[in-house]
């Protein structure tokens, strides 16, 4: 039973980054080096899940030249699946931090709710009206709304970008993918001015009502673990914590 499961976390793992796009990747023994100029964590990190033969050190050592080369800090994402095992400890004593400790939550598409707010938009192509309301709602930079395009337009699997709008003005947005029976929920975000109406909960039963008309049957999301505001809506919305995950960094000796 234990091995399913990992195996199932494992899948959900796999869909997290293939829903969260780099711009390009490397592989390197097992690691999967993601690059995305710098835009997000998720997509410029190493990501150490397949089996690994070559020395570690000389992996990590390896690990750092090519990231700044590159320009960008060298940082690793840990899961319950790192290869090797004792990987975390290794980079913990090379003077690496830990950042951004996050949980993974899943729930059934089972009995849910109906979204009382009906104002909402879902495209399953991204729009340039789509990526104007994200980028501003996330203070998202010419720069990075270029990498942010491309990042979703290397998307494979089928995406919903949905938008809630009050009295025509679009206030909230963000997306969900659906693979392998499962939706991932990715940047859900509501207008300052508009927060605490509950309107980020109307968007996400939108997002899982579509999910399941399209034969989804589970959801995950990632969620930051001090984030107090997203964990009780999502707990109040069924998802419960599966596995937790975290990043070491080690900056750039240009930063």
């Amino acid at each position: 039973m234990t091995n399913t499961i990992d195996s199932e976390h494992k899948t959900i793992e796999e869909l997290s980054l293939n829903h969260w796009q780099s711009l390009s990747t490397l592989l390197y023994d097992g690691w999967v080096l993601r690059f995305a100029k710098g835009y997000t964590k998720r997509a410029n990190s190493v990501q150490p899940i397949h089996y690994s033969t070559l020395d570690v050190h000389e992996k990590i050592e390896e690990c750092e030249r090519i990231y700044a080369s590159n320009q960008l800090s060298t940082i690793f994402k840990i899961t319950p699946f790192i290869q090797p095992d004792h990987l975390d400890q290794l980079l913990q004593d090379k003077g690496y931090a830990v950042v951004d400790f996050t949980y993974l939550q899943t729930r059934s598409l089972e009995h849910i709710k109906e979204p009382e707010h009906q104002a909402v938009q879902i495209d399953e192509q991204l729009t340039t009206t789509w990526l104007d309301h994200f980028c501003r709602l996330n203070q998202v930079n010419d720069l990075q709304r270029e990498t942010t395009e491309q990042m979703l337009h290397n998307i494979r699997t089928k995406v919903g970008f949905i938008s809630l709008l009050i009295d025509g003005q679009v206030v909230a947005c963000g997306f969900g993918v659906i693979e392998r029976g499962y939706i991932g929920l990715y940047d859900i975000i509501t207008d300052a001015n508009f927060r605490n109406r509950g309107l980020a909960e109307q968007m996400i039963l939108h997002l899982l009502h579509w999910a399941k008309k399209q034969g989804a049957t589970s959801s995950y999301l990632q969620v930051v673990a001090n984030n107090a505001p997203a964990l009780k809506l999502y707990a109040k919305l069924g998802y419960s914590e599966i596995y937790s995950y975290w990043y070491r960094v080690k900056e750039s000796s240009e930063s």
